[in-house]
């Protein structure tokens, strides 16, 4: 710990920022941790990525392909890769989040947000992403297997039998095809309220800047959509759900709309079900109880997605494996 923060004050003076004032600012998920300093009138952003926990590679190669597309992102002002810090321009603190939490209008906000992302799926085909990792159906079943793996331990305190897994994974690649109805893209990943904000003074798609992009790769670009609209943190209403389909649709009008929404329905879900059991590892392996408090509406955005037909499969596991009693996180571990 003092050899880590010996580095990064050196990593600080090195850049000019050796006296400015410090202040935490919130954890995420991971072992990230970032700080927001001050100096007179200027201000940063830290981010501390220890290896080999955390790579800041990833980052900083997303970060110029978003910027190549005239989208707001962090500018940055001093880098060591081999150490994982960095130093960023600080957008503030107008998250979506925050500005919802205060009463601003909602449709103007995820309006922007649907335009990005179009300008985005749009834009990306001028560039290369081919060095980004594919979503492929390694790392899709890789992500919902987490259901498996972890939620019976927090909900029943036990693994589920190795023969209810494989099953659980079978009926998962016999629904993958159709997640590829929709074209591939750059896929953000972690695209919701908690990563989007509002930047005064900048016009059209660059008002909403962007964060926490780390993690992303080649896939669907029914997935940020889903991401955004089906969010875990908070409720989105039907109506403003369908209205901001349809803004996305009328934006990409080359696009298979039936196809497209099938592939909505299966990333969806899939990414429901990969959250449902991130959430419950983070609580039973990592000690971040948090999350929890988001997984009655999880289950809630999950059982809507299984209706459809082209989930059909899933649907018959998680009806004849997975009880009601399950479909909620017990009083004794929620409390």
């Amino acid at each position: 710990m003092a050899e880590r923060a010996a580095l990064i004050a050196a990593f600080l003076a090195g850049a000019g920022w050796g006296e400015a004032a410090r202040r935490p600012l919130a954890m995420d998920a991971s072992f990230r941790r970032y700080e927001r300093l001050t100096r007179g009138r200027d201000r940063a952003i830290l981010m501390d990525a220890p290896p080999p926990q955390e790579d800041v590679r990833p980052f900083l190669a997303v970060q110029r392909i978003l910027a190549a597309q005239g989208l707001s992102v962090p500018a940055i002002h001093a880098e060591q890769r081999e150490q994982g810090l960095l130093l960023l321009e600080d957008f503030g603190d107008g998250t979506y989040t925050r500005l919802l939490a205060a009463g601003e209008p909602e449709e103007p906000l995820y309006a922007l947000a649907i335009d990005v992302l179009a300008a985005l799926h749009q834009g990306i085909i001028r560039v290369s992403f081919a060095m980004l990792p594919a979503y492929d159906t390694v790392l899709f079943l890789d992500e919902a297997v987490r259901f498996v793996d972890w939620y019976p331990r927090l909900v029943a305190g036990h693994p589920v039998p190795d023969r209810l897994r494989q099953d659980y994974l079978d009926c998962w690649r016999a629904v993958l095809a159709a997640a590829d109805a929709a074209p591939a893209t750059l896929v953000l990943r972690d695209y919701h309220v908690d990563n989007l904000m509002r930047l005064d003074g900048r016009d059209g798609v660059a008002a909403c800047g962007l964060l926490d992009f780390q993690d992303a790769v080649r896939g669907p670009a029914s997935y940020d959509l889903m991401s955004l609209l089906e969010d875990e943190r908070r409720d989105v209403a039907p109506a403003l759900r369908g209205r901001m389909i349809e803004r996305y649709l009328a934006a990409m009008p080359a696009l298979d709309r039936d196809g497209f929404l099938v592939s909505c329905a299966v990333v969806a879900a899939q990414r429901h079900a990969k959250n449902i059991g991130q959430f419950a590892r983070l609580h039973l392996r990592d000690g971040k109880p948090q999350y929890l408090v988001h997984i009655p509406r999880i289950w809630g955005l999950l059982e809507g997605n299984l209706r459809h037909p082209a989930l059909a499969p899933v649907r018959a596991w998680f009806d004849a494996s997975v009880p009601p009693a399950w479909r909620r996180v017990p009083e004794q571990v929620s409390a």
